[in-house]
């Protein structure tokens, strides 16, 4: 049986299954990127709720896996080398699990690049523009008098979304064929910009023909249906 007692973060979320991947997360697009990629891979976890809410990526237990305070992350018991691997930012654990499985990755090395290449799109773009005009429109930020920051991420989300309709057109998936870790990064996002921020109308998110026909398809994935709820919250 696995040894994670080293690392402190056990002690507060106890591993009942210490020889299968930990990971500690809660259901935002950030976090659940991860809960879906390993729903599609098939790889047994064990789930940890860490309770954004109640600024629980702040205790120190959770800081010893990542100082930056940010879910998701994650503990593999059987990483390189077979020994303990643990890892935090989303997108390094997405690269870490196609890599891992050999799956929700193009074999191709052109196309594994141009992957990677849609994966920082996501993390460098379309997750913190999105995140701050959910801030700005439904969270704190809309009781500001000036609507100046709401209608500049506004706009910025609209030619975002702009940008992944081109690359959508005439393609089933962000890589064509191929289903992967682009389009795991980036559903969440675009489903909660629409739904749970109710930004849609913003970013004139109906004019679109691509992108929701490719929300659609991602949320018809069962594993993706499944992924959106783990952990569960409240």
């Amino acid at each position: 049986m696995s040894d994670l007692s080293s690392f402190p973060i056990t002690k507060r979320w106890p591993a009942k299954h210490p020889d299968r991947l930990q990971l500690y997360s809660f259901p935002t697009p950030n976090g659940v990127k991860v809960s879906i990629a390993l729903e599609e891979i098939g790889m047994p976890y064990e789930a940890h709720l860490v309770d954004i809410t109640k600024n629980e990526t702040w205790i120190p237990e959770f800081l010893s896996l990542n100082a930056n305070g940010k879910i998701p992350a994650i503990l593999d018991p059987n990483g390189p080398g077979s020994k303990p691997l643990a890892l935090f930012e989303s997108g390094a654990i997405l690269l870490y699990l196609a890599d891992k499985s050999g799956m929700l990755m193009p074999s191709d090395a052109g196309r594994r690049y141009e992957t990677i290449e849609w994966v920082f799109f996501q993390m460098a773009a379309i997750g913190p523009i999105f995140g701050q005009l959910g801030f700005f429109h439904k969270f704190a930020g809309k009781d500001i008098e000036d609507k100046r920051p709401r209608d500049r991420y506004a706009t910025e989300s609209k030619r975002l979304l702009g940008v992944l309709e081109t690359r959508l057109a005439g393609k089933r998936w962000i890589m064509g064929d191929d289903y992967t870790i682009a389009d795991i990064s980036m559903l969440g996002w675009v489903r909660n910009l629409v739904g749970f921020y109710g930004a849609g109308e913003l970013v004139d998110y109906a004019s679109l023909e691509h992108v929701p026909a490719w929300l659609e398809r991602c949320l018809d994935r069962p594993a993706v249906l499944r992924g959106l709820e783990i952990p569960r919250a409240g």
